[in-house]
């Protein structure tokens, strides 16, 4: 077993224990605050975020960490990186919507080596290792095969400050709808993202994401044989819009975009 297969084996076993909290905390009242208006955080998302920064230090001392709940979200990643978020989609957990995922990846050398997005509460763990390919549940999984966008459909999701930008996240609905085949708001970037790799979703697209939103999906995609780029087919930074595709409907969805800005 090399070294990279050793460390992702368990960094997967971290992560899925850390969803037994998760699952300890669902029938439970959380006691919720706002971080902004929409933005909510719970004493789950700071109990599953503390599991694994302890758990995950012991596992690679001098790693470094940026993590939803205790990172600036303008901060950039150490040379080599955890980065974290414990509870995504808070708000599908404070109303028990089971769509509920945990992102680690561990960032090296300017790019994700190792991702894993677990959905506790759907008993569904998605992880990849940098040239290895992507597994859910232990079975390899592979982006779809549609070629037409009237056949595929397509995840997105809105910032919290949706708000403050409504004219472009709906003149990008108003070209997508009617092109493909459904959209879906599934509410959390990551499992968007892991849906992607197993050919849930087709494509997938969304601005104002943060690091700990996008990272393990990232690599899950590109290790499912999907593409992920900005809107403009531009290598992804941190910061910038996300488009992730099977790869087949990659440049038809950036061309839908072309011209609606910022991007």
């Amino acid at each position: 077993m090399s070294p990279a297969s050793s460390l992702l084996q368990e960094c997967v076993a971290i992560v899925r224990q850390s969803g037994e909290i998760i699952r300890s905390h669902w029938s439970q009242a959380s006691q919720v605050r706002h971080k902004g208006s929409i933005d909510l955080v719970t004493e789950t998302d700071l109990a599953v975020e503390v599991f694994l920064k302890e758990n995950l230090a012991r596992l690679l001392p001098g790693a470094t960490f940026l993590a939803e709940e205790s990172s600036r979200a303008d901060q950039e990643p150490g040379e080599l990186c955890w980065i974290i978020d414990p509870v995504d989609g808070t708000t599908n957990f404070v109303h028990r919507i089971p769509q509920v995922g945990t992102s680690v990846a561990l960032w090296q050398g300017g790019r994700v080596m190792l991702g894993v997005v677990n959905v506790p509460m759907l008993d569904e763990c998605f992880w990849a290792a940098r040239g290895q390919g992507a597994f859910c549940n232990g079975k390899a999984a592979g982006v779809s095969r549609a070629a037409q966008l009237n056949d595929a459909l397509v995840g997105t999701g809105f910032p919290y400050d949706v708000a403050d930008h409504l004219p472009e996240i709906m003149a990008r609905l108003a070209v997508v709808l009617p092109a493909a085949q459904g959209l879906r708001r599934i509410g959390a970037a990551s499992i968007d993202l892991a849906y992607v790799a197993c050919g849930r979703l087709d494509a997938f697209y969304e601005a104002g994401l943060k690091p700990w939103d996008l990272a393990a999906g990232w690599l899950l995609v590109e290790e499912a044989g999907g593409r992920v780029s900005n809107l403009r087919k531009d290598a992804l930074r941190f910061g910038d819009a996300l488009l992730a595709s099977n790869g087949r409907l990659h440049d038809a969805l950036a061309d839908l975009f072309a011209g609606i800005s910022p991007q």
